[in-house]
This record gives C-alpha cells, sequence and structure tokens, in this order.
C-alpha cells in the first residue's frame, strides 16, 4: 500500500510526523504519510526537511513518484545522514517556496478559463509558469491579463472535490489537456473546482492550489510566444505588468 498524500486534502499542511518505511538503493526515503508533493502535472515538487528526534535535520532537495503515484520518494541532498526504517520524523516543507508554486498553479487555472482551448503543455516554477494552448487566434495579453485579474479580485472560492471514475467516464470532456489523461484505477478522481459550486472551473488536477482566488495576488502575462501554427505559449509571472 502507499503512503498517505495528506497534501491531497490539505495543500496548507506544512509540517506533519511520519515514519519511516524504506529506504532505497538510490538514498530516497519512503515514508507511511507526507506532506511533500511530488513532481507530476508540471509542478515540481516539494524540497525542504525532516527533523530528527535529537534535532537534527535530513535536508530534502526533491520528491518524485516511484513506479506509481502511490509512491512518493524524498531525495536527500548529497551527504545527508540517513534515517533508520521504523525511526519517526517531522517534515517541514519549504513553505515559501511552495506557496508561490500553489499561487501560479492556481493562476494557471483560471488562465484556463479565461482561454478555453485545449492545454498542450504545461509548467510551473516559483515566480513563472506557462500554460501551451492547442490555439491559433492572436490575442493582447493586456486583455488576457485583465480577465485574469477580474476572477483574481472576485476572490472565488478553490476547494476539492473527488468524484467516482463512473461518473468521469460519464463527462469526460471537463478534462482541458489534450495530451494528458487523469490516471486511473484509484476508483476515484480529484476536482479542483473554482466558485461556488464549481460555476467558474471544474477540472481533474492532483497539484496544490490556494483556497480562494484573491491569494493568488497580483499577476500578469508576460509574453504571448507562437510555437507552430497552431500552439501558443503563455507565460504568467507575478507583479504588475511593465509598462
Amino acid at each position: 500500500m502507499g503512503m498517505k498524500a495528506l497534501f491531497a486534502d490539505d495543500a496548507y499542511l506544512s509540517t506533519c510526523e511520519a515514519t519511516v518505511t524504506g529506504i532505497r538503493e538510490d538514498g530516497g526515503i519512503e515514508l507511511d504519510q507526507t506532506c511533500f508533493y511530488a513532481t507530476s502535472g508540471g509542478q515540481p515538487g516539494d524540497t525542504g526537511f525532516f527533523e530528527r528526534a535529537d534535532g537534527t535535520r535530513i535536508r530534502i532537495e526533491g520528491t518524485i513518484n516511484g513506479a506509481t503515484k502511490a509512491e512518493i520518494i524524498h531525495l536527500p541532498a548529497a551527504d545527508q545522514p540517513a534515517p533508520d526504517i521504523g525511526e519517526t520524523v517531522t517534515l517541514h516543507i519549504d513553505w515559501d517556496r511552495r506557496y508561490k508554486l500553489m499561487r501560479l498553479h492556481t493562476a494557471c487555472h483560471l488562465l484556463s478559463v479565461v482561454c478555453p482551448y485545449p492545454i498542450t503543455g504545461a509548467s510551473i516554477a516559483e515566480d513563472d509558469a506557462r500554460v501551451d494552448f492547442d490555439m491559433s487566434e492572436t490575442i493582447d495579453k493586456a486583455e488576457v491579463t485583465e480577465k485574469l485579474m477580474a476572477l483574481v479580485e472576485a476572490n472565488h472560492p478553490v476547494y476539492i472535490e473527488w468524484i467516482s471514475e463512473e461518473e468521469f467516464e460519464a463527462n469526460p470532456d471537463i478534462v482541458k489537456s489534450k495530451n494528458v489523461r487523469p490516471p486511473r484505477g484509484l476508483g476515484r478522481m480529484r476536482l479542483v473546482c473554482i466558485g461556488d459550486q464549481a460555476t467558474v472551473d471544474s477540472q481533474p488536477c492532483g497539484g496544490t492550489h490556494v483556497s480562494e482566488t484573491a491569494e493568488v495576488g497580483q499577476i500578469h502575462i508576460g509574453k504571448i510566444e507562437k510555437k507552430g501554427r497552431e500552439n501558443r505559449r503563455f507565460r504568467i509571472r507575478f507583479g504588475e505588468m511593465p509598462a
């Protein structure tokens, strides 16, 4: 059985206790539960540290999935001590970094509302995110920024709902990604909903997001790039649009 992914239900959980259940040959640490998000869906995995009972720390420089999404592997930095199997550690994620990723990930969902085209790719970093759309239209970045900020300032709630795979089968068009399908065989699917009763958006997603759109803060479209005849890459950045 895989470890419990606490971030799936509470993205604001920045620390928790866990028991070490395994150490891989490459040093990767497995736990019974974790608040560390694993790299997936364009969002990087968490960094931070594990605190041991004696107060010493094990610095974690990345988090990835194992053979399946149910396996989450914490990658220690070089020259870090290895914990013992059965040891209890306290996990601390780098919250400032994670919160920026949460804000930008939520902004990507809002962009998919403003630009309702199939998504062909996405990537999130700490200060910049990109979303690629299957579209040939020319669109003004100032106009997109204005519409994005209207959604941010309306302060819509952002929340999680779980649906059965049968419910998803009955409504497969909720997936906006052209190339990536939600993982199957888990019995249920996680939806990120925006707006009261998901009136703004509803999208299968395993990432972490803020709880209301105002938390995204001031953002703008820094650049729109043409990537082929029918592909446009939008770059979302923090702050106001430069004059």
